[in-house]
């Protein structure tokens, strides 16, 4: 697939291609991880529900790291 990098406000950007959109079963507003590896980019679908409970782990990792230390030991 190929597409234009284009000006957008003062920065630039990409638009997605239709057909990327559908097999990926993307919808505004919905969050992408950016990866460049190389000369490459690899664009991902962020999963809302491994990004709750990654948030919860941070926060309670935060809340009780001195706790999680012992237990580990």
């Amino acid at each position: 697939m190929e597409t234009k990098i284009r000006k957008i406000g003062n920065s630039l950007g990409v638009t997605l291609p239709k057909q990327l959109i559908d097999e990926l079963h993307l919808k505004q507003g919905d969050k992408i991880t950016i990866t460049k590896s190389g000369s490459n980019i690899e664009l991902e679908p962020v999963d809302p529900e491994f990004e709750e409970w990654a948030e919860a782990y941070r926060e309670s990792n935060k809340d009780y790291k001195e706790v999680f230390k012992e237990l580990a030991k």
